[in-house]
């Protein structure tokens, strides 16, 4: 299978084999602490560079080592000796700003588990710390670690007073038992206690390889830079993680929801069908792949279609195969008792007709005009229509202040 290699008399995995959130409050340390994992910057957006924050979701790729010798878990091939070879893990950089809490949480949605970055030289919790920790909760995102990050910045007495913060924020959440390791991000230093506890508590999950194939797209985008000849251009580039299945390339493919036209002085969508052109993961190009880490697919789709995100939310599959489109559907709401990322404490009062209702169902954001109200059930009109499977968890998020808070979840019926 080539989503495998041999290295040092060992196979290893070239796919990605699980996705890993990077979560938390603006400027606690996330796209810095992926740069130390991975070598790479994930804010390579021109905004991102000039505002210093994430704002599209990033993607890194690390590859988890153990040196045979001393016992050091690392991400390089040499330490005392070669190092053993664990596992493949994805990186998902979601932004910490809550202008862009509808991007974090459609990324939560392809996340198996979660690292959730605190400052330690910042009162806990900050506003968007507790909006993200709840978030991870009500999406399912069972396994997280926090990562009590800029201890370099602080004395031991001011970490160990953070650190009571921490656990004393999160004893009353479902992560109460999450382990919290003390890092430097900026002098990489914990490092390989956090890559140890990364392989301790947030395991690979066990996939279904046999079902339908499901990719959430989380980007899209044009590869071809300006001036390309028409005889050297690509198609576009899908970026996000099979969920379930398995994609293989030359495979004729759906895209659902698909594409916006205007028809008949009406906006409508249509599901697209093109074929896969090849499959690159683990920054390698790969015959096949199944449900693990974030990959990306390129199409044989004119770069209009996909470019600047426009199929982002969307789900690709084979043809006929995939979940029905929603314009509108019915869901169980389960509210929070309290709006999470604000400083004060306000109470969740319920939905009311004709409301609007920031929606994040699978990798995909929009907006639901409430239509009807029942006890514990609501009918939502969507702005923008959404793929998803009858019982799909939805979040549900309120204008408050000007801002979109996360106020519940819901069921689609």
């Amino acid at each position: 299978m080539t989503s495998r290699k041999k290295s040092a008399g060992k196979e290893e995995y070239i796919q990605p084999v699980i996705n890993i959130g990077m979560v938390g409050h603006v400027d606690h340390g996330k796209t810095t602490l992926l740069e130390r994992l991975s070598g790479k910057w994930t804010d390579t957006h021109s905004e991102e560079i000039k505002r210093g924050i994430t704002i599209r979701l990033g993607y890194a790729d690390v590859v988890f080592r153990k040196c045979p010798k001393c016992g050091e878990f690392t991400t390089e091939d040499a330490h005392c000796e070669p190092t053993e070879f664990l596992r493949k893990v994805s990186f998902v950089d979601a932004p910490g700003h809550e202008s862009l809490m509808a991007t974090m949480l459609s990324g939560a949605t392809i996340m198996d588990g979660a690292l959730l970055l605190i400052a330690a030289n910042e009162e806990c919790p900050q506003p968007q710390t507790r909006e993200h920790l709840m978030a991870l909760e009500v999406i399912g995102v069972k396994n997280i670690i926090i990562v009590q990050n800029k201890v370099d910045l602080v004395s031991e007495e001011r970490a160990t007073k953070n650190y009571g913060q921490i656990r004393d924020f999160i004893k009353d959440t479902s992560f109460k038992d999450a382990p919290i390791i003390p890092l430097s991000a900026q002098y990489r230093l914990g490092v390989g206690p956090l890559i140890q506890a990364i392989e301790e508590f947030i395991p690979t999950p066990k996939r279904d390889l046999d079902k339908d194939a499901m990719f959430f797209v989380a980007r899209s985008f044009d590869i071809n830079k300006p001036g390309t000849k028409i005889t050297s251009l690509v198609g576009g580039v899908l970026g996000g993680a099979i969920k379930q299945g398995r994609l293989r390339k030359g495979d004729d493919i759906e895209i659902r929801p698909g594409f916006e036209f205007e028809e008949k002085n009406q906006k409508v969508r249509k599901s697209i069908h093109t074929k896969i052109a090849s499959i690159r993961t683990g920054g390698i190009d790969v015959e096949e792949a199944v449900a693990g880490g974030s990959l990306g697919i390129l199409t044989t789709l004119d770069p209009f279609v996909v470019k600047s995100d426009k199929l982002t939310g969307s789900v690709v599959g084979h043809p006929g195969k995939l979940p029905p489109v929603w314009d509108s559907f019915d869901f169980e709401v389960h509210l929070l008792k309290r709006v999470v990322g604000l400083k004060e404490d306000l109470i969740v009062e319920p939905i009311k007709m004709n409301e609007p209702l920031m929606l994040n169902v699978n990798s995909a954001a929009t907006v639901g005009m409430v239509t009807e109200v029942k006890k514990d059930r609501i009918s939502c009109k969507l702005k923008i229509p959404v793929c998803a499977e009858k019982g799909s968890r939805v979040t549900i998020s309120r204008r408050i202040t000007n801002r979109f808070r996360l106020i519940g979840y819901g069921i689609i019926k």
